[in-house]
């Protein structure tokens, strides 16, 4: 895709894919159950604001045929403050699967704030039915920052999380993210051979994985007994979407890295992600669509 790309070009590529999908599935039918994030719809934790982007967001990927949603913790604690969280599963008939939790890991005097925050948001996180914390690592200046320098906390505190997490009957994996301290290929690998797994899985976001420069789909092979959580994402390197892309527009190796996760014999959740963006050249709603095509094309079965 293009950066400059219009909307134009976008919805002519958009069609290509589609028309693709409309092809026979080339494999066996897949057993995974696939559900979808919220991000797309524009919620993130930002008050009233991601009071009504849920809505939309859960409304949309039901009618889709999604097995179930992703959001951030703190706006499932929002709407269950409104006395909401439960009417709009229920009128959707949409369960939640996961829910995304911030942590301060580089921080050693912030651990016991953050494991305290992210044990808060896994209860509620299980009081309306999710399985699963996927850990986003925190923030950092990227020209400035120092792996190394922070190895030592970041390793500790993804293990306090785990365990405090795996002490209510959580499960939880780190999900490595653009502009955090855990980012780059080789600083996945270290962190991933250096912390307690028996706590802490993966749930790589393979998307970011690849605008990081690192082969996704090998990433997902090198870990897959870790893998219990993906953000199934493609990245064009567009201007739109942070670079991001319906699935199948892209430079992904989403048929493999389906195939790994299918053979692996984990079964993790599967959940779509595409980032949104201002004056997005399609609605959430669009771009969803083609990822459904694209995923029926390599053989999903979606609810009616």
């Amino acid at each position: 895709m293009s950066s400059m790309m219009t909307r134009r070009t976008f919805a002519r590529g958009a069609a290509a894919v589609c028309a693709a999908a409309a092809l026979p599935a080339q494999g066996a039918q897949r057993s995974l159950k696939i559900g979808y994030t919220c991000i797309l719809w524009g919620t993130f934790p930002r008050g009233p604001e991601a009071i009504a982007t849920l809505g939309t967001a859960v409304k949309d990927i039901a009618h889709l045929g999604f097995y179930s949603f992703e959001t951030f913790a703190e706006i499932v604690a929002d709407w269950d403050a409104e006395g909401k969280m439960r009417k709009l599963m229920d009128d959707n008939n949409l369960p939640l699967k996961s829910g995304y939790c911030g942590t301060m890991l580089t921080d050693a005097s912030r651990r016991k704030e953050s494991v305290e925050k992210v044990v808060a948001w896994g209860k509620m996180i299980q009081k309306y039915g999710g399985t699963f914390a996927v850990l986003q690592p925190n923030s950092v200046k990227g020209m400035t920052y120092d792996y190394k320098q922070y190895r030592d906390n970041i390793i500790a505190g993804l293990n306090d999380h785990a365990m405090a997490l795996a002490d209510i009957g959580l499960a939880c994996g780190l999900h490595q993210h653009t502009g955090t301290c855990v980012e780059s290929r080789d600083e996945v690998y270290d962190v991933l051979n250096s912390v307690n797994t028996r706590y802490l899985k993966f749930a790589p976001d393979v998307g970011q994985l690849q605008k990081g420069g690192a082969d996704a789909a090998q990433v997902v092979q090198d870990f897959l007994p870790l893998v219990r959580h993906m953000h199934l994402k493609d990245y064009s390197g567009g201007k739109d979407y942070s670079g991001y892309c319906p699935l199948g527009m892209g430079k992904v190796d989403l048929v493999r890295v389906l195939d790994l996760v299918e053979k692996g014999g984990q079964k993790p959740n599967i959940m779509v992600e595409q980032d949104s963006s201002k004056d997005q050249p399609m609605t959430a709603m669009q771009c969803a669509t083609i990822s459904k095509r694209f995923l029926e094309k390599q053989g999903y079965k979606f609810r009616a």
